[in-house]
């Protein structure tokens, strides 16, 4: 077993606890505990999700076994090959998985064991409260909950492991319900190496001891492991090879069915969903390599996780090396599988990794595949490519802020929501396909959601134009539309930035045109609010993007956009937030109104000025600056109307 947070190594019960040395009571985590009663109680449906778990973490521990023994081969002892062994024992109503893989020290189960989701345990309580029935069967997977999911079929667990290289042996032991021991055990009680996981199972568990059940299980859900794995239907009956341990990325795809694939991919990536897109080939040339790659069906739980960590395997010869190494770009950190090389040495650290240029090479090749194989399911199947960008564009459009070499490419795959598609996705091309005339931009807005862009009115002379915008909702947008991208020479331009300068593109048909062009009286009012809002706005200016609201906000020509301004301000990155700009529409009966008004009426003026300018921070998806001021304007406004 590994120090992972999944044990998994198998064999004999632990009751050969050493009598010199009391075993040392813990408490679980608060959350774990009331985690652990969760799983049991309330979110699965689909119970036999442990036994993959278990397997899984029993495989992780044998391939790291295999890559510390490249530095130090006395690890493998005379026990060369690794295996996984399940033994089944119906007197008894016991499950064991052991493996001989790293082990684990006591100390190492205390870490690995008594712990859960250290850095996001709040989260994922949210999260697994609000799940239930199927959607649990994705959870064990998405969280990284591993071994705990033992105690969902279990009343008791015992964990015996002895670290490779190690002659002392400790057992783990909990019912799961807030406290776990640890204890030293004679050595005779424990496996050469590796980890030995007991199941002691509930009484509606025991069909878990039964050949055919168990056996069926392991084939459909672990049965391409890269290690070896054999059954006992009792303990002292002769042990079955149910897995041969063969690589499945080193077969020929001709002797692959979807259904192995499906397995593999569950094995490798901890979730249940089905794979959205399967990548496998073999790279020969300069460097050679095997990939076995996936896009999954559905978004792992770590997808936003704020070290963007990718989750591809290394392996080099088949031996496991290292999951840390950055096979893809970050941007593509939602892919889960391996890459197998021919080529990088078996003695490697992982600290040289990083820095070697075949894996740069390595990395250039894959990233470039998997953007191509994106690019071909985007052709070939609209419907199939448009599930994965709704759960992995806001990754994916990381990239074109990242990565320049690739920006073509990336802005081809990206898919949007626009102000005339229907809620359907549409892509660039799509987009410039449908200019109107004399348009040289490509328009977007970025907000926080689609139902707020669309209601924009911002976007309201567009519209009277028939000028179709980007609606960008994910908080990445406003950072890519600001890195100088365009396409085919035609500039991104944000509708709330600038001038909106729609002069020359023609008017839907039977609609009046905005302008800019304002009676005396308006412009005066104009010249009026400006003087009095001179402490919050850089700006006030007649607008012809207007043509139903009275105001907007928009961003200086030089300034930045609004909303990365806010995302920036809001992670404390930001320089002291730019005024903005208040364009008022001159053509609004409202402000002919405000602008009729007499001397005699500054007061009222004043407070109008300062309501029109809450009006469009509200519109803008902002509180007004001071709140109760806005209170005050409004009541006073209230009983002037009301008399």
């Amino acid at each position: 077993m590994t120090t992972d947070a999944h044990p998994v190594e198998a064999g004999a019960t632990a009751t050969a606890a050493s009598e010199t040395a009391a075993p040392a009571t813990h408490a679980f985590e608060a959350d774990v505990s009331r985690l652990l009663h969760m799983m049991v109680h309330s979110v699965y449906s689909d119970k036999t999700v442990f036994l993959r778990e278990l397997i899984s973490n029993a495989a992780d521990a044998c391939e790291k076994l295999r890559y510390e023994a490249l530095s130090a081969p006395e690890l493998l002892g005379d026990e060369a090959r690794t295996q996984i062994a399940i033994t089944l024992d119906p007197d008894a109503k016991t499950l064991t998985i052991e493996d001989n893989g790293i082990g684990m020290t006591a100390d190492d189960m205390a870490e690995a064991l008594g712990t859960i989701a250290r850095s996001g345990t709040k989260a994922f309580m949210d999260r697994i409260a609000a799940s239930s029935g199927a959607d649990g069967a994705q959870l064990i997977g998405q969280f990284g909950v591993g071994f705990y999911s033992a105690f969902m079929v279990a009343s008791k667990v015992d964990v015996v492991s002895r670290r490779a290289g190690a002659d002392t042996a400790s057992v783990w032991s909990s019912d799961g319900l807030g406290t776990y021991t640890i204890a030293p055990i004679d050595a005779a009680g424990a496996p050469a190496r590796g980890t030995r996981v007991v199941l002691h199972l509930l009484d509606d568990a025991t069909s878990y001891t039964e050949r055919y059940t168990v056996e069926r299980l392991i084939k459909d859900q672990s049965g391409h492991v890269p290690v070896p794995i054999t059954l006992r239907e009792k303990p002292d009956a002769e042990p079955v090879e149910i897995a041969d341990g063969a690589a499945l990325w080193t077969k020929p795809k001709a002797d692959i069915t979807t259904e192995d694939y499906a397995d593999f991919y569950r094995s490798v990536s901890g979730q249940f969903d089905e794979p959205a897109l399967t990548l496998h080939y073999r790279a020969e040339g300069l460097h050679e390599y095997s990939v076995l790659a996936y896009v999954p069906g559905a978004k792992p739980f770590d997808l936003f996780d704020p070290d963007r960590n990718g989750r591809m395997k290394l392996y080099v010869k088949r031996v496991f090396i290292t999951d840390d190494a950055e096979v893809l770009p970050r941007y593509l950190r939602f892919m889960r599988g391996l890459v197998d090389s021919s080529d990088l040495p078996l003695n490697v650290s992982r600290e040289m990794i990083q820095e070697s240029p075949m894996l740069a090479a390595i990395r250039k090749g894959v990233t470039g595949r998997v953007l191509a194989e994106l690019d071909k399911l985007a052709t070939r199947d609209a419907e199939a490519y448009a599930k994965i960008w709704e759960n992995f564009g806001a990754v994916l459009k990381e990239g074109l802020y990242e990565d320049f070499e690739r920006r073509e490419a990336l802005l081809k795959l990206a898919r949007f929501k626009t102000t005339t598609s229907g809620g359907a996705w549409r892509s660039v091309a799509d987009y410039v396909a449908a200019m109107k005339e004399n348009q040289t931009a490509i328009y977007y807005a970025v907000g926080t959601d689609l139902d707020r862009l669309e209601a924009s009115p911002q976007l309201e002379g567009f519209r009277a134009r028939g000028i179709e915008v980007l609606l960008l909702p994910d908080s990445v947008d406003g950072f890519w539309v600001t890195a100088g991208i365009d396409s085919d020479g035609k500039p991104f331009k944000s509708v709330t930035q600038g001038a909106a300068d729609l002069s020359l593109i023609p008017l839907a048909d039977g609609v009046t045109a905005p302008t800019a062009d304002a009676t005396p009286e308006v412009a005066d009012f104009i010249a009026f609010v400006k003087t009095t809002l001179a402490d919050a706005v850089s700006e006030v200016r007649a607008s012809e993007r207007l043509t139903d609201s009275a105001v907007c906000l928009v961003a200086a020509d030089s300034g930045m956009d609004r909303q990365l301004e806010r995302i920036l301000a809001a992670s404390g990155q930001a320089m002291p937030a730019a005024k903005p700009v208040l364009e008022i529409n001159p053509r609004s009966p409202l402000i002919a109104k405000l602008a009729a008004l007499g001397e005699d009426e500054t007061a009222l003026r004043e407070d109008a000025a300062h309501l029109l300018f809450d009006e469009a921070q509200i519109a803008d998806g902002e509180r007004p600056i001071d709140a109760r001021a806005f209170s005050g304007r409004l009541s006073r406004l209230f009983e002037r109307a009301l008399g």
